[in-house]
């Protein structure tokens, strides 16, 4: 299993996630609801943090891989290319 990068902010999560499909439908406080119709709806909730805890990427990261049916290695080369 690959390392998750550690420098990774909300803002650069959701730009990377667009290669999903995923878009920002609404913004509460800190938080960003992204919303992606590709094989079927699905909505994730990004923290615009500074920086993401690892926990949390990595929680964003298996949500992501569930619903596109890609294991943790495979979305992690499609967002960080690593």
């Amino acid at each position: 299993m690959k390392r998750l990068p550690r420098d990774v902010s909300g803002k650069k999560l959701t730009d990377s996630l667009r290669r999903f499909g995923y878009r920002i439908t609404r913004q509460s406080g800190s938080h960003m609801r992204l919303t992606t119709e590709l094989k079927g709806v699905h909505h994730i909730t990004v923290p615009r943090h500074g920086h993401l805890r690892v926990g949390t990427l990595a929680s964003i990261i298996a949500e992501v891989g569930f619903h596109h049916g890609l294991d943790r290695d495979e979305v992690v080369e499609v967002l960080f290319g690593e």
